[in-house]
């Protein structure tokens, strides 16, 4: 059967998406529509930041996008050498906290290591912060894109502990998505299922799937990343078939198959 799947694609690099891979291996042919784009700000300041690692306690990932807005900083300005020499052991010394296997993956690559891989929300991973740390003066720094949830900030500072958050990118809609989906629909129709991956995703693509599937929406089995991605279809008022129980294409892929039975 035919999933469609709005997300990020993979950096060409690093091979075929694993999203699409899991799909196929169940059987079904997966399309990937791209549905954000992404612009990177603050670098200068980022790059100060990382720099300056005895002013934190630790540091906070949780997407893709600040890992590689990071990367870029230590690309950019020939930083490399002086990070892998002193930098990157004085971060390891602290906390480096991650959401997703995606990020953690990333963030290896700069030589750091990533606590709380198998979290999967901002949400579980601040409950592994708050166990972790305790008060103290000096904060966690955070680098996040322009449309961050409050959770994690929220969580922290009810628990006493310090956050300083920079925005190094900023989200916006990709500027092929509508043209792309309507292609698609107009040659191959609507989809069995729909993979959606954030609440962008769901507030930049809603519209047109509704307006393109037309009374064939019903039929159309929604599947979410998360929880969260899940509570923003089901408030748009979208009857939401599955969940991933891990954010991973192995557990997407398996419950997607499982509502296509």
């Amino acid at each position: 059967m035919r999933v469609l799947v709005l997300k990020e694609p993979r950096d060409e690099k690093s091979g075929p998406d694993p999203y699409i891979k899991e799909l196929e291996s169940h059987g079904h042919k997966a399309t990937l529509i791209p549905v954000l784009s992404f612009k990177f700000i603050s670098l200068n300041t980022l790059s100060d930041k990382l720099f300056q690692p005895d002013r934190y306690r630790g540091l906070i990932f949780t997407s893709p996008r600040a890992v590689e807005a990071a990367k870029k900083c230590l690309e950019a300005e020939d930083k490399i050498e002086e990070w892998n020499k002193s930098m990157k052991a004085k971060w390891n010394m602290k906390s480096i906290y991650v959401v997703g296997k995606a990020t953690a993956a990333l963030v290896q690559s700069l030589g750091l290591e990533p606590l709380g891989e198998d979290t999967g929300t901002a949400d579980v991973l601040s409950r592994l912060i708050i166990e972790r740390e305790d008060t103290s003066i000096q904060p966690l720094f955070f680098p996040c894109g322009s449309i961050k949830r409050e959770v994690l900030p929220t969580a922290l500072r009810e628990n006493g502990i310090p956050l300083e958050t920079l925005t190094v990118y900023q989200t916006a809609e990709h500027p092929d998505l509508e043209k792309n989906l309507r292609i698609y629909f107009t040659e191959q129709g609507p989809p069995a299922s729909i993979a959606f991956f954030s609440p962008s995703g769901v507030k930049f693509c809603l519209e047109a799937v509704r307006r393109l599937s037309g009374e064939q929406l019903s039929k159309i089995k929604f599947a979410a990343i998360g929880p969260t991605t899940r509570d923003a279809l089901s408030a748009e008022g979208l009857c939401v078939s599955c969940t991933a129980e891990k954010p991973t294409a192995e557990h997407l892929a398996a419950a997607i198959a499982g509502v296509l039975q």
